[in-house]
């Protein structure tokens, strides 16, 4: 009986310990929301309140940012700061009349959270604030944030201006998307060259401290009002693996996001192929070219838990031969990636050039016999 009893004991330590270092291993955080997203396979890896519908403050301008990039890709075109552009709070400190490029402004509010740049982006593109709040919102419902209204592009508190952090988490993954946005929200600095005065230049240092305190972090938006809290939106990469941590509220969110992160790459593993810029010549049979080239239709990645990416197969299915005429874009075979037999993405491999028919000279015997023939 004294036996069972020690043997019932130890199981329950035992168990009771797992549990310990089960909970353990989670981060505590001290935000009031918080969402940990990958961005490859789309998944929310932990969370708190994620759908609870809060001020984001300057993240907004997460949002103004993407706008105004995408617009910049348009057209730079060069931007006359008004009396109306101004605002209060955080600035990149513009003067009435001075000039420069739209992109420039992006760059103003990455960097330093400028609200005169937001307000001078929302007027020069949209006429008004109130116009630009209304393309930020069917922006925002084109990306799925279901969650979120947003009233003004700086992010100041407005009972109107809100989202979630699981909207948010949506809003960075979209912008890495965008190669202009990406780029300049990992900059630790960046310099702004005036129009007018042309003699102007001030490189302006970014206030996402990630960027300096954890080597993995590719970019992100701080913000901060006394009825929000602190906000702090930022994006991780290592291994393949691409991470969106969000944290709304929250007075110790530079640690909470260091321990997220390693709490995420400690538990996923990434998979990477640069089938994009694989190159296959395939014999063509009856082709005007020996050859027609086959390519990959794009790069794949492929995020799994644990070392579950290092068992990946990749299996590549290819005629030895095809036959003309090829057209540019045919898709001429496939190439799949499996994990225990099952499929988990493809990708196609596609004709990379066209291939006419091989012209054939006919002999005179060949042509008369044609000539004769009816039918």
């Amino acid at each position: 009986m004294k036996k069972l009893l020690v043997l019932i004991l130890c199981f329950s330590v035992a168990f009771a310990f797992t549990i310990r270092v089960a909970a353990a291993d989670i981060p505590d955080t001290g935000a009031n929301a918080f969402v940990l997203y990958c961005v490859e396979n789309k998944k929310i890896i932990l969370s708190k309140n994620e759908n609870e519908r809060m001020k984001p403050a300057s993240t907004t301008k997460l949002m103004t940012t993407l706008l105004t990039l995408e617009e910049a890709a348009k057209n730079d075109r060069v931007i006359t700061f008004t009396d109306e552009m101004t605002a209060e709070g955080s600035s990149m400190y513009l003067e009435v009349g001075e000039k420069l490029r739209l992109s420039d402004l992006a760059t103003g509010m990455m960097m330093v959270s400028g609200n005169d740049a937001a307000n001078a982006a929302a007027v020069s593109i949209s006429g008004s604030n109130k116009k630009f709040s209304n393309l930020m919102n069917t922006r925002a419902k084109q990306i799925g944030m279901e969650n979120t209204h947003f009233v003004t592009p700086s992010g100041l508190d407005d009972d109107e201006h809100y989202t979630t952090a699981a909207d948010m988490a949506l809003l960075m993954a979209e912008g890495l998307c965008n190669k202009a946005f990406s780029s300049l929200t990992s900059q630790k600095s960046a310099v702004v060259s005036f129009v007018e005065p042309s003699d102007k230049k001030i490189t302006y240092a970014n206030h996402n401290r990630l960027l300096k305190l954890y080597p993995d972090c590719i970019g992100g938006k701080t913000g901060y009002t006394t009825a929000a809290g602190r906000c702090l939106v930022s994006a991780a990469r290592r291994n393949g693996v691409t991470l969106v941590c969000v944290t709304l509220d929250d007075r110790t969110d530079w640690n909470d996001h260091i321990s997220l992160y390693d709490y995420g790459f400690s538990r996923l593993s990434g998979y990477h192929s640069a089938d994009g810029s694989l190159r296959i010549d395939v014999p063509c049979v009856g082709g005007s070219e020996k050859n027609v080239a086959v390519t990959g239709e794009s790069d794949i990645d492929i995020v799994l838990e644990n070392d579950g990416a290092d068992k990946i197969d990749r299996k590549v299915y290819l005629d030895n031969f095809v036959y003309a005429p090829v057209k540019k874009g045919d898709a001429l075979g496939r190439i799949d990636y499996l994990l225990d037999g099952k499929v988990l993405k493809s990708v196609n491999l596609k004709a990379d050039e066209n291939v006419g028919e091989k012209r054939v000279k006919k002999g005179l015997f060949q042509r008369i016999k044609e000539f004769f023939t009816y039918g």
